[in-house]
């Protein structure tokens, strides 16, 4: 407590000044925290004083809120030009961070408990900086960062405004910021080295080395590329459950049946919800528990005892794949493939479709999507190119994040769809009764073909992995279609290696 109140003195994060009358007081507490090490062991106790932001008035002291973070997929695609081109990776730790924001509105708050100034005791904290749970803290300190990373020669990718590009004749660095935790890559380690020193001058940050342990996720580089895994996360939500010693399953998800809004109402909604978030943060590195999860998510309004079922499966395949993750390999950046297919009318309740894709740049997955689709499709023509269309889309936004990380793609991305018709429609003007309402999509889709940045093909429907985003598969195929997505066991230690 003392080391933080500290920071907010030496960083002049407020004034003293008398209790202006009626103003809006924020009022605060003291947050205390385990601060746990890549194998769940202790690593330090921290104490932060935490405003209630619930206690601020919208346009008295707080307006704009939102704050952007870098998306899995530009993280995974970062990490996926890094490991190819053999660059060093770091991660940095801002110390501090939203106390580096510089607040736009007056923001008044109580002296921090324990630490009230006995001379002047009825005073009140005027905000010179941001503070932890003030509801504009994350927007001020990501200004405030973009503001000097620009300075720096930085430039802010318009695909995804958290990541930050820095080039200068062959040399090149990719920025990654999620909220205080930095990734950073660069051509050269002198490079890299000089950035982290520029930083160092503005704020005060902690170069915690290699990438080794990024939001919950253990990284493992080798010759082989780089391993992502979320083992302690699991084991954390296991044992929060009670299931540590759970029997196993083969799938995440049955292949009998489809989930319905029927059956006993849960005791306890609440857990229900909190079990099925954390699992959602869980498919950042295991698209194999994507449509798993995507549709226990579609019963967190009314969670009934057959979705906690489902969520127990979910909970008994992780129990016997704790140590599988994602595999990034050193391969050629220079393709973009997108498998794609949907379920057509697979809601037993209002028909509607799931669709779901993966995206692979050269031999890894940087993106996959299991989600059911707005509307009842009529055919399962529409289903499937309504499907293609959002593969296309995705396919579009990477290949607009590659050219801002001067890795544009040369080749044509190719779609691989299993639907002959739905490969037909993209390269033909042909609008019958079942498909001329999907008008949008089928223009869209048409115009990326003939402008030769997008080739829709078929695959046949045993080579079609992007199945394991759209339903419940027998084991043999599951295995086979989790093994193409790169979804592997954690490599085995060998002496002497990393």
């Amino acid at each position: 407590m003392v080391d933080e109140f500290s920071a907010l003195q030496n960083n002049q994060t407020w004034d003293l000044v008398p209790r202006p009358p009626g103003a809006n007081v924020v009022s605060g507490k003291w947050i205390f925290r385990h601060k746990l090490k890549q194998d769940g062991s202790l690593d330090r106790y921290k104490a932060r004083w935490v405003l209630r932001g619930f206690t601020q008035r919208a346009g008295v002291d707080y307006g704009e809120t939102f704050s952007p973070v870098v998306k899995p997929a530009t993280l995974r695609t970062v990490l996926s030009l890094a490991v190819a081109q053999d660059w060093p990776v770091h991660q940095l730790d801002i110390n501090n961070a939203f106390l580096h924001g510089t607040l736009n509105e007056t923001v008044y708050c109580v002296q921090p408990s324990g630490f009230v100034d006995v001379a002047k005791p009825d005073h009140v904290c005027r905000l010179n900086k941001s503070l932890y749970g003030l509801k504009q803290a994350p927007r001020a300190w990501y200004s405030r960062f973009t503001d000097h990373l620009l300075r720096l020669g930085f430039v802010s990718s318009r695909a995804d405004p958290s990541l930050f590009i820095y080039s200068r004749n062959s040399e090149i660095v990719y920025l990654l910021l999620y909220v205080d935790d930095i990734v950073l890559t660069a051509s050269s380690e002198r490079l890299l080295q000089q950035t982290i020193m520029a930083l160092e001058r503005e704020f005060s940050l902690k170069d915690l080395g290699a990438l080794h342990y990024f939001l919950g996720i253990a990284v493992t580089r080798s010759s082989d590329g780089m391993f992502l895994s979320q083992r302690q996360y699991i084991i954390d939500i296991l044992e929060r459950v009670g299931m540590s010693e759970c029997n196993t399953c083969s799938t995440p998800v049955d292949t009998q049946s489809k989930l319905g809004a029927t059956g006993a109402v849960v005791d306890d909604p609440s857990s229900y919800r909190s079990l099925v978030g954390a699992l959602q943060y869980l498919s950042f590195t295991r698209p194999d528990v994507a449509y798993a999860v995507q549709q226990v998510c579609l019963y967190m309004h009314d969670p009934q005892e057959p979705h906690l079922n489902a969520v127990k499966r979910i909970l008994r395949y992780l129990r016997g794949t704790i140590n599988h993750g994602l595999q990034i390999y050193r391969s050629s950046p220079a393709s973009l493939t997108a498998y794609t297919d949907a379920d057509w009318a697979g809601c037993p309740d209002t028909r509607k479709s799931t669709s779901g894709y993966g995206v692979f740049l050269g031999d890894n997955l940087v993106s996959w999507s299991s989600k059911r689709q707005q509307t009842v499709s009529r055919s399962s023509i529409e289903a499937e190119y309504r499907g293609v269309a959002n593969a296309v889309a995705e396919a579009c936004w990477l290949r607009q994040l590659l050219s801002e990380l001067h890795r544009p793609l040369q080749r044509a991305t190719v779609v691989y769809c299993d639907n002959i018709s739905a490969v037909y429609l993209s390269t033909n003007p042909v609008q019958h009764q079942r498909t001329k309402h999907v008008e949008i999509d089928l223009h869209f889709v048409r115009e990326r073909v003939a402008f030769g940045d997008v080739r829709v093909l078929h695959v046949p429907t045993s080579s079609q992995c992007a199945d394991i985003f759209t339903k419940g598969l027998p084991s043999t195929v599951f295995n086979e279609f989790r093994y193409s997505l790169n979804v592997r066991p954690a490599p085995a230690p060998t002496a002497g290696g990393c």
